[in-house]
């Protein structure tokens, strides 16, 4: 390897979802350019099940490309009594690295309140019970999911991380004393995400994580456009810049982390 490739040996891009017709005509060239930019691991994320053997096959397509088996909350009012065998028997595939995305959203509420808990607690027992991490979304529902997160935690522990990360300090710092990790997207690189940016420098290095949500919210200099896994290092550069620490060093901790947490994915040689 060059040495400007080895600077993004470790570059992932922890949470995408690849399946979605965004990317249909041009998956090739989409998964052409990540690793153009020393994107080495994407991993492509389930929100219905329905649509789960889309997310595998896309999968089991890529050899760098590894997928998630869960439930969106926009989409627990389809699920309800999902239970957690369901989860942990499509879990059992080879490529199938997490458990969600899950949690809460109360900023569109496209589903009830209480079918959004249920879903997520079933999600929290599948990912306790396979020991694979549960990746939680959470929207303008921070105390619920601090307390469901608490609650589960007390019933036995597990490892998950808050994706797309754009809630409260309170929220992320109480995540991590609990062991999970924090995501973070592209809203990082908007002018008017002080807050987010002032929590990022807050946070520790050894509890974060870069994604692109892609097709979604594509980072600084592509804001506007659709995104996709290429643009991680967008998002990378800026997190690196609010750390006071070089890329390299960036994409080096970040891939540590995510490869301890999503174990089941093997690291670059």
């Amino acid at each position: 390897f060059s040495d400007k490739f080895k600077v993004y040996l470790m570059l992932v891009d922890s949470h995408c979802h690849l399946d979605f017709k965004d990317f249909a005509d041009e998956l090739d060239d989409i998964i052409e350019r990540a690793r153009a930019r020393g994107v080495r691991r994407m991993l492509t994320i389930s929100t219905h099940l329905d649509k789960f053997p889309g997310v595998r096959d896309i999968a089991e397509r890529y050899d760098d490309v590894y997928c998630s088996v869960g439930v969106h909350p926009h989409e627990a009012e389809h699920h309800i009594g999902l239970a957690k065998d369901q989860l942990i028997e499509l879990s059992q595939h080879k490529k199938v690295v997490a458990i969600g995305e899950t949690g809460l959203d109360y900023f569109y509420e496209h589903s009830p309140r209480q079918a959004q808990k249920d879903c997520f607690r079933a999600h929290i027992q599948a990912a306790r019970e396979t020991g694979l991490p549960v990746i939680v979304h959470t929207r303008d529902a921070d105390d619920d999911t601090l307390e469901i997160l608490t609650d589960e935690m007390e019933k036995g522990a597990f490892s998950g991380l808050i994706h797309c990360f754009s809630s409260s300090l309170e929220l992320a710092e109480k995540s991590v004393e609990m062991g999970l990790l924090i995501s973070i997207s592209g809203i990082v690189t908007f002018k008017k995400a002080v807050e987010l940016q002032d929590a990022v420098k807050q946070l520790p290095l050894a509890s974060l994580l870069v994604e692109t949500d892609a097709p979604f919210l594509a980072p600084i200099p592509h804001r506007g456009k659709r995104n996709e896994p290429s643009y991680v290092a967008d998002t990378a550069a800026r997190v690196a810049q609010i750390k006071g620490v070089e890329e390299s060093e960036l994409h080096r901790i970040t891939g540590d982390n995510f490869f301890r947490l999503f174990s089941k994915v093997p690291a670059p040689t």
